[in-house]
């Protein structure tokens, strides 16, 4: 162990001195928070206010949706207030708060699109049990799993992470990544990379696995039905489908990104490829449910006059899809 240090702050190193573009980009940042904000409140509000999307399959968009809030408010208010600053250092308490914060919603996002996942497996493939099986209590307990999971998972890292010795302060990076702290240890890179990737496989890959097995069995479960049922439950996949590839393309591209040299990436891109994963899903999530599902969508425009009122009697589109016999 040489050099080690133990210094109260960290610098973040990626920002640039962009001058006076900082204010169209903090204005740019701003709007993209505050679109944030309203869409992820408003699904949320919708799904609450409406007794007939309290459902399941709408009751797990809703958490997405308050996960979405929890993970863009754990990172863009600093990194906003970074983007108009001159220095870029941030207190090793805050570092490791903004670390809980960034990655828990990470691994929450994960865990709440496999339940959603699972929620369609037993709505497609086991259609005549789908009541019985995706009780309150069922439901309550599926939450409370994609809740705990990464709260526990991401405790107990940075539990580990805290108690390196470091060999430096500046991470190349806009927020503090657990990783990036890694690399600064003056412990053998060995060990931590076998740990790491032990973690990784874990966190995400069973996960992963878990989500594409399920919508195989979905798949392969609707081929030889009807053309007309067949659409219907891909139809009601389909938003679920989108949230995943944009969580896996975003989480991935940062993943990769923290194994590289940052030197030998063009700055901006580093950024932008950096922070999307906690910036696109929230963004993207509540457009593709509310304009995918209608019974979301419906609710969306009769709130917002843009169509009359529909009656109370009008057929509405189950949450799941119809018994495949």
């Amino acid at each position: 162990m040489e050099n080690a240090t133990h210094s109260f702050y960290f610098n973040l190193t990626l920002f640039l001195n962009i001058g006076h573009y900082r204010y169209p980009a903090f204005v740019f940042c701003l709007l993209i928070y505050s679109f944030i904000v309203f869409a992820n409140l408003f699904i949320i509000l919708i799904i609450s206010w409406e007794k007939t999307l309290h459902e399941p399959m709408y009751i797990f968009i809703a958490v997405l949706s308050v996960n979405s809030l929890y993970g863009s408010s754990g990172f863009l208010p600093r990194f906003l207030i970074d983007i108009l600053s001159d220095s870029h250092f941030i207190s090793r308490p805050a570092c490791f708060t903004q670390i809980f914060f960034i990655y828990s919603y990470a691994f929450c996002e994960l865990t709440t699109l496999s339940i959603m996942a699972y929620d369609r497996y037993v709505a497609v493939c086991h259609p005549l049990h789908y009541h019985r099986k995706m009780t309150t209590k069922t439901v309550n307990v599926l939450i409370l799993f994609a809740v705990i999971c990464p709260i526990c998972n991401i405790t107990t890292t940075i539990n580990m992470i805290v108690r390196l010795p470091l060999c430096g302060h500046n991470i190349e990076r806009v927020y503090c990544a657990s990783w990036n702290i890694v690399k600064l240890s003056c412990v053998a890179l060995a060990l931590n990379n076998t740990v790491a990737m032990l973690g990784a496989i874990f966190i995400a890959f069973l996960p992963f696995g878990f989500i594409l097995f399920t919508y195989v069995r979905i798949v392969a479960a609707c081929w030889k039905k009807a053309s007309e049922v067949r659409g219907k439950v891909l139809h009601s996949c389909l938003p679920h489908v989108i949230s995943f590839m944009i969580y896996s393309v975003t989480s991935f591209s940062d993943a990769a990104l923290s194994r590289q040299n940052l030197k030998d990436i063009n700055p901006f891109v580093a950024i932008i490829l950096s922070i999307e994963f906690v910036v696109i899903p929230p963004l993207m999530n509540p457009l593709v449910y509310g304009l995918k599902l209608p019974e979301i969508r419906k609710h969306i425009f009769r709130i917002l006059s843009l169509k009359p009122k529909i009656p109370k009697n009008s057929i509405r589109t189950l949450p799941e899809p119809p018994p495949l016999t």
